[in-house]
């Protein structure tokens, strides 16, 4: 089943799908400092590099479903919150118009909690309207990839629309009962001895690609708050930045010292450093061979942390193939010439 990717960045989302069965045949990024990283991991897929705004419907290939997550920093708790006010925030106007123009028989979008946020509340209900105005049934949920094989605390929201001929409305899959962990996801790699940014790896015996640290110092915003997980709780959110990353786990948890004001224990067996980009991706459920490209640690961090972990993506994905593939099986007597051949 062909679908196609849009805002892909290093395709997390992408690699989930294609787990679960979708073939991706057409992504677009607009990020250069993800190309190389997108292109390597996914050698298949044909990479459009223009922005969006330059692209017209008829030049995407024709494709059962579209997936992407419009940017979201402009929906962000954390950043200056201004939604659709903001040109990045416009982009998921962009995604409705191809979804309206394309007409697959699915879509899913991805984007932050924030933007389910009160302030936000009237441009996201507008949002929905227009899907379901594009002729979708569409149904959204606020996910903590934690219930999802993903070891980590990271709470997103997920938009799906089923197109109106199909006659039912996506359910979102129940959430595992078991929560992974640290442990889970990084206790082998104390085996390896990570790099600071910077040194050749070379340097030591680490053989583990890109597992490498950003080592630099703490800002009061960083010190505001506990950054330790223990080794058997999940991550907290990797985040699109190294110097918001997680300490790792083989330090003890900072201290309490007054509100918004944390400081880290003299008496921690093993030192505070942050997590390495391999130990990032491992929590976001990329496997080994996924091989992050870049020059500068940030890109990396900021890949890595945008990414749909691939876990909770595989499990959303096997829903909706199974719901295609039953509606293929009931004989889709009103698809209509375009979406007919797809299931010859």
């Amino acid at each position: 089943m062909d679908i196609v990717s849009l805002f892909s960045g290093c395709g997390g989302l992408d690699l989930g799908f294609s787990q679960a069965g979708f073939n991706v045949i057409w992504a677009n990024e607009y990020d250069k400092s993800i190309w190389e990283t997108y292109e390597f991991n996914h050698p298949k897929t044909k990479l459009d590099k223009r922005d969006i705004k330059q692209i017209k419907s008829s030049e995407i290939p024709d494709c059962i479903g579209i997936i992407g997550g419009p940017p979201c920093q402009s929906w962000s708790e954390a950043g200056a919150g201004r939604g659709i006010n903001d040109t990045r925030g416009q982009l998921f106007y962009d995604y409705i118009r191809i979804i309206r123009d394309k007409q697959p028989l699915f879509f899913l979008a991805e984007n932050v909690s924030g933007i389910l946020a009160q302030k936000h509340i009237q441009a996201f209900t507008k949002i929905l309207y227009q899907f379901k105005d594009a002729g979708y049934e569409v149904t959204y949920k606020l996910l903590n990839s934690k219930n999802f094989n993903v070891p980590q605390d990271r709470k997103r929201v997920i938009i799906i629309g089923y197109r109106e001929d199909i006659g039912r409305v996506f359910k979102f899959p129940n959430g595992s009962k078991k929560i992974l962990t640290l442990r889970d996801a990084i206790d082998d790699l104390r085996l390896k001895t990570p790099i600071k940014a910077g040194m050749k790896q070379d340097e030591n015996s680490c053989s583990v690609a890109n597992h490498e640290y950003i080592d630099m110092g703490f800002s009061s915003i960083y010190m505001s708050r506990n950054r330790v997980r223990s080794w058997d709780e999940p991550s907290f959110t990797v985040q699109a930045g190294g110097r918001h990353a997680p300490i790792h786990p083989q330090a003890n948890k900072m201290l309490f010292i007054a509100k918004d004001k944390w400081i880290f224990d003299f008496n921690s067996p093993l030192p505070y450093r942050r997590l390495s980009i391999r130990e990032c991706a491992r929590i976001q459920t990329f496997a080994d061979d996924f091989i992050w490209k870049y020059s500068n640690i940030a890109d990396g961090y900021k890949m890595v942390g945008n990414a749909v972990p691939v876990n909770m993506a595989r499990i959303i994905a096997e829903k909706i193939f199974a719901d295609i593939q039953e509606y293929k099986e009931l004989g889709c007597c009103n698809l209509d010439a375009n979406f007919a051949a797809f299931y010859n």
